[in-house]
């Protein structure tokens, strides 16, 4: 059994390799999504219907072939943040962002719906094979080709005829995107319907996509690509989407909860649909996930907005970047005020530790001596390591506790900072002109590592094996190579709180010395 010093000193190292794991493996072992090519004119051949849920009886959905021209365009929907293209199998095919912010980086206007990935937004699959594939071999017709939100009569009408069954889907939408459908059937039979495939537009390997489910015991089911094995049913749902980093589709009904099926394409990625009988009534959304856009249609939208592990922390700590940023007006301000006020908080740990490693440096001969001393009996070499410790009001554990506190704040953070739509083409100041990329001339992840060295030169450290030593000599390094493709506003963030460590560290190394000297003062007066 080893001494309390190297108790800590594992638990510092296991610590700081935690969180490099963490990073490593969010950046080279979460595979990136590929964005599949297939033929425009044909739904993806692999995939299978959902099972059936309450009062269905499903099938497997067979491949369905669909030919050119019946992709045509059959009515277009406009409002002053979007546009949308409603194909003639009653789909919609396009869907624009207007918003300035939302433009590629060719100056074009991002589309949510990629046509080569199945299936699109509002497409039925029916449970019975011969209905299903009449269903896909027969053209809607619109009662409106154009449509203006603003307008009063911002209603459109699709009518489907097949030879046992009509088909009208009511759909009204409104100006952010979001829009309330009503599917009404001439007879009852059991199909499934889709807010549709996941946005494709932020899909790395650094944020959480797939699907999400909420029913009405707020209960939230995280389906993320690739954890889908069997198609998966759920009752009393109240929210079902299909999300990236940044976007979202997705249906929703608060009043009168749905029932959702989770499935898979062949490339493993989550895929909702709802299952009904009949008629069915919903709301549904397409666009991104701002929280005051969501917020604006309905608070409850909220939970489309995702963290991960640490979204008990996460929300909390947007919220009050969002209330600083209604403040100030600039997010990047904003964040640099939250790490401030985040490390006056922790002040108190942070000090206290500070103070610790310290002492623990200037015990450091004497504990040596200890341990050569009494190498043969690890019982009698811990005894005087405590009387060491107390008797010096050292604390071999206070150093690790800040530690271990920040980092759950920290990866929180990095949640909310990679995520927030927010902080797109947002600037801060000087040559940073958008928070959600990267620092396009590394200044910030460079100064971070500058920063973190210069930090590690005056930060007193026990650490006396030489491994352990050069681990952390070499950690600025490791932490500038990680933070070069980093967002901005996350690599500020770090830079912030990089600098109140410096900061603090000088003065409680003064305060520190100080105290040392008028102890060593008084000690000898008395003698």
């Amino acid at each position: 059994m080893s001494d309390n010093l190297s108790q800590q000193k594992r638990i510092l190292i296991a610590v700081v390799l935690s969180f490099l794991f963490f990073v490593v493996y969010d950046y080279f072992f979460i595979p990136k999504t590929p964005i599949v090519e297939q033929n425009t004119t044909q739904i993806e051949q692999n995939n299978s219907a959902p099972q059936a849920s309450v009062n269905t009886s499903a099938k497997q959905t067979p491949k369905t072939e669909l030919s050119v021209n019946q992709k045509e365009q059959i009515a277009v929907v406009k409002s002053e943040h979007f546009e949308a293209h409603i194909d003639s199998l009653g789909r919609i095919a396009k869907f624009y962002l207007s918003d300035e912010k939302y433009k590629d980086e060719n100056g074009n206007n991002i589309n949510l719906v990629d046509t080569s990935l199945s299936p699109l937004p509002l497409e039925i699959r029916f449970s019975d094979s011969k209905i299903n594939q009449e269903a896909f071999n027969t053209s809607y017709t619109a009662n409106q080709k154009q449509i203006q939100v603003s307008d009063e009569n911002n209603t459109l009408i699709l009518t489907q005829h097949l030879n046992d069954v009509i088909i009208t889907k009511k759909l009204t939408f409104y100006k952010y995107g979001n829009y309330d459908i009503q599917v009404q059937l001439s007879k009852e039979i059991p199909y499934f319907i889709t807010p549709g495939y996941r946005p494709n537009i932020a899909v790395d390997s650094y944020t959480v996509h797939g699907a999400l489910i909420l029913n009405k015991e707020d209960k939230i089911t995280i389906l993320e690509d690739g954890d889908v094995e069997n198609d998966e049913s759920f009752s009393n749902v109240t929210l079902m989407s299909a999300f990236d980093r940044y976007y979202s589709a997705f249906f929703y009904n608060f009043e009168n909860p749905l029932n959702a099926v989770v499935t898979k394409d062949s490339n493993e990625n989550s895929i909702v649909f709802a299952s009904a009988n009949g008629d069915f009534k919903a709301s549904g959304y397409i666009g991104s996930k701002e929280h005051d856009v969501l917020r604006s249609i309905d608070p409850r939208l909220d939970d489309v907005v995702e963290y991960g592990w640490f979204t008990f922390i996460a929300k909390p700590m947007f919220e009050f970047l969002n209330f600083l940023h209604g403040y100030m007006g600039n997010w990047g301000w904003a964040i640099v005020v939250m790490t401030l006020i985040v490390r006056i908080i922790l002040f108190p740990l942070t000090y206290k530790s500070m103070i610790s490693m310290n002492k623990l440096k200037d015990l450091a001969p004497k504990m040596k001596e200890i341990r050569e001393r009494y190498k043969g009996d690890p019982q009698k070499m811990n005894l005087h390591m405590m009387e060491l410790y107390k008797k010096h009001g050292a604390n071999p554990m206070s150093g690790c506790l800040p530690i271990l506190i920040q980092i759950p704040i920290f990866f929180a953070i990095y949640r909310v900072l990679l995520n927030a739509i927010e902080l797109k083409a947002a600037p801060w100041a000087f040559w940073i002109t958008d928070l959600s990329v990267m620092d396009p001339w590394f200044i910030l992840p460079i100064f971070m590592g500058l920063t973190m060295f210069l930090q590690q030169l005056i930060t007193p450290m026990a650490i006396q094996d030489p491994m352990q030593e050069k681990i952390m000599k070499f950690l600025p390094l490791i932490f500038t190579f990680f933070f070069l493709t980093f967002p901005a506003g996350l690599t500020l963030y770090w830079c912030v709180n990089n600098i109140c460590s410096l900061i603090q560290q000088v003065i409680v190394n003064k305060l520190f010395k100080n105290q040392k000297q008028e102890g060593i003062a008084k000690h000898e007066h008395r003698s």
